[in-house]
């Protein structure tokens, strides 16, 4: 099975919605199979993490309607959930993978209303990926690290074929981008 995103606004929007989908799968299992030790805390902030995820994820297959690409199936067999460092890693690779895919992504949307919906969800991302990267090194300045915002204090931006590529590992159906540039 394969998926292509299609071109124009519609392949961004399916770029999207594909990153989406693996987060909400993700957390998913995060919550069903919690690893060994987690907090109530913990528990209360990947939930609502996960809730976000589903709703982005319901959101831009709404918006996509007709247009949305399938479901995808997923691999998370390099995950430990069973281990806080190896799910709280993926967590942070995912979350900062998903805020440079939209950074690098919105000058290529045409529709204002899309970008700007576009904009709302990206924030949300770099929350999420903040407190993920707190829970892994509290009270330090890792969730701005040099690894993510550079020298002008900007955050990092990659373009689909570089985030596909990172996600490739994680998402079983071969995923498409032939005319996003």
């Amino acid at each position: 099975m394969a998926a292509d995103l299609g071109e124009g606004d519609v392949g961004i929007l399916n770029y999207a919605y594909a990153l989406e989908q693996l987060e909400a799968a993700f957390y998913t299992q995060v919550i069903e199979t919690p690893y060994e030790g987690i907090t109530d805390e913990e528990t209360a902030l990947l939930t609502d993490i996960r809730d976000h995820e589903v709703e982005h994820r319901d959101f831009l297959k709404g918006a996509l309607a007709d247009g949305a690409i399938p479901a995808l199936e997923v691999d998370f067999s390099a995950v430990d959930f069973t281990d806080r460092a190896s799910v709280l890693g993926t967590a942070m690779v995912f979350e900062d993978l998903g805020v440079s895919a939209y950074n690098g992504a919105g000058k290529l949307i045409e529709d204002v209303a899309y970008l700007a919906e576009a904009g709302r969800i990206v924030s949300v991302e770099a929350r999420h990926a903040a407190a993920i990267r707190d829970l892994l090194n509290p009270n330090s300045v890792s969730f701005a690290g040099d690894d993510i915002v550079d020298e002008n204090g900007l955050d990092v931006v990659n373009d689909p074929a570089t985030v596909l590529k990172a996600a490739d590992p994680f998402i079983t159906t071969e995923v498409t981008a032939m005319s996003l540039v």
